[in-house]
């Protein structure tokens, strides 16, 4: 009985649309409250979070106390990630099509797996497919494959390419396993992005067994310094590297691979993009000569969490590797999602991308990277006259930047954190503690940056008499 009264009363709020107004009534609130949050929780939002540990109700709850709760507590315990002084972990901001997007496609609910399940879905992710061929410059017929995140990206990326390497060797890992199987080579920098030392370990290739590359100051990888590669070889290069955003010499890397046979994946995380502007498009020249590529869409293109790609030159090497059989699935003559990816089921992230990509057009996607890397050049340019140190070329949209000593510049860090007015991570450059940050949103203007200057000025008087 229980269960047809719940029936019945879900089937009343799909026809009152009640807690869908809520929904909106309390998202349009925190839109508008966006640019005046700080941009982490209070310490009073983060212990309301024990609010929510409570046994697992024996009865229904009421949805409205649902919302209302998540509204109340929850909201105030997020980080303002979208906003204008957010600078951590390459975190995008959202354009607001693709937010509102965002919220119909979470309406439709589709699983794009297959054709079958939803052909909206399996269309737009064909339709982005070219697009981002056309937009990074890579060769007709690549294929892509849409993921949560560049991390999943480069393991999609590295699998294709160990099995294709290790089937030159006349070795079929799908028959044969991985026990036994011949030996292939991977080569990386020493400053290779942590997602590549996660995809290579979970793919049965430890960091024993790595060819690690010095890198420059910069972090990029030394040409000279490259081992002798050859038919068994992956090199795996980087286009931004997540601290400073440097770009390794991708068509040298690549004019070496080729003609070796050897397999190049490209690490473009967020530094992808910058082959869509005619300014910073020499930071990727050679893209593509490479064989395999991850990129995020919800970094620099602003799209919203989460929106990962793979791309790959050899389609029929990016299936195999994600190949799924049973007889249950119908495959169509149309494109089928799963088949690019490793999971079966999947939301319809396409649909967003497609937004972003259609609202921005190419001469958009340009001015929005271009935007991004001048508002770091700019927030460099007034950090240095304030007396901080850059410590890395600003080439894209990454600063790394110190004090006047490695103590005071943890302290000035910790004092930027704690105020929640603008937030940046810690990294380590060149051995030393370093400030890094992130110019990631849209919404950052040049008033957001020299406002967020005078905080560092502000956090760093604070930090220099504790030191003394």
């Amino acid at each position: 009985m229980g269960h047809i009264n719940l029936q019945n009363e879900m089937m009343e709020q799909l026809k009152t649309k009640e807690l869908m107004e809520q929904a909106k009534t309390y998202a349009y609130d925190y839109i508008e409250n966006l640019p005046y949050m700080d941009v982490s929780p209070s310490c009073e939002a983060l212990e309301n979070l024990l609010k929510f540990e409570e046994k697992i109700p024996e009865e229904s709850s009421s949805p409205s106390e649902i919302l209302f709760m998540l509204h109340k507590y929850g909201s105030k315990a997020t980080v303002a990630k979208s906003g204008a002084k957010y600078f951590g972990f390459v975190n995008g901001g959202v354009i607001p099509v693709a937010l509102a997007t965002k919220w119909l496609t979470d309406i439709w609910d589709q699983n794009s797996g297959l054709y079958i399940m939803s052909p909206i879905a399996s269309k737009l992710e064909e339709v982005c497919e070219k697009w981002l061929v056309d937009l990074f410059g890579l060769q007709k017929g690549t294929a892509a494959g849409f993921v949560s995140g560049s991390s999943v990206a480069t393991i999609c990326a590295v699998t294709a390419a160990r099995n294709k390497l290790l089937f030159n060797q006349g070795y079929d890992v799908h028959s044969k396993g991985l026990f036994g199987a011949p030996k292939i080579r991977v080569v990386v920098g020493e400053d290779a992005h942590s997602s590549v030392w996660k995809a290579l370990s979970m793919l049965g290739i430890g960091r024993d067994m790595v060819e690690v590359v010095p890198t420059d100051d910069q972090g990029r990888m030394i040409i000279g310094k490259l081992p002798p590669l050859d038919s068994k070889t992956l090199v795996i290069a980087q286009a931004g590297n997540v601290t400073g955003g440097a770009f390794d010499s991708i068509e040298e890397i690549c004019t070496l691979a080729n003609q070796a046979s050897a397999w190049v994946h490209v690490d473009g995380a967020f530094g992808l993009w910058a082959a869509v502007s005619s300014k910073r498009k020499y930071l990727t020249k050679g893209l593509e000569k490479a064989d395999s590529w991850s990129v995020d869409a919800h970094k620099t293109l602003n799209a919203p969490f989460d929106c990962g790609v793979v791309l790959c030159k050899d389609r029929d090497s990016l299936v195999s590797a994600m190949q799924a059989s049973g007889s249950y699935l119908q495959y169509s003559d149309h494109r089928d999602g799963m088949l690019y990816v490793p999971e079966l089921s999947k939301r319809a992230r396409s649909v967003e991308l497609w937004a972003v990509i259609k609202y921005l057009g190419k001469v958009g996607i340009e001015k929005l990277v271009d935007d991004l890397c001048d508002n770091a050049e700019y927030f460099a340019e007034k950090l240095t006259e304030q007396g901080f140190y850059v410590g890395n070329n600003v080439v894209f949209n990454q600063i790394v930047v110190k004090c006047e000593n490695s103590e005071i510049t943890s302290a000035t860090l910790k004092n930027i954190q704690a105020s929640r007015k603008c937030w940046c991570s810690g990294a380590l450059w060149q051995n030393e503690p370093a400030i890094r940050i992130s110019i990631c949103s849209w919404q950052t203007t040049q008033k957001d940056i020299d406002d967020c200057v005078n905080i560092f000025v502000a956090c760093r008087r604070l930090a220099t008499p504790v030191i003394m």
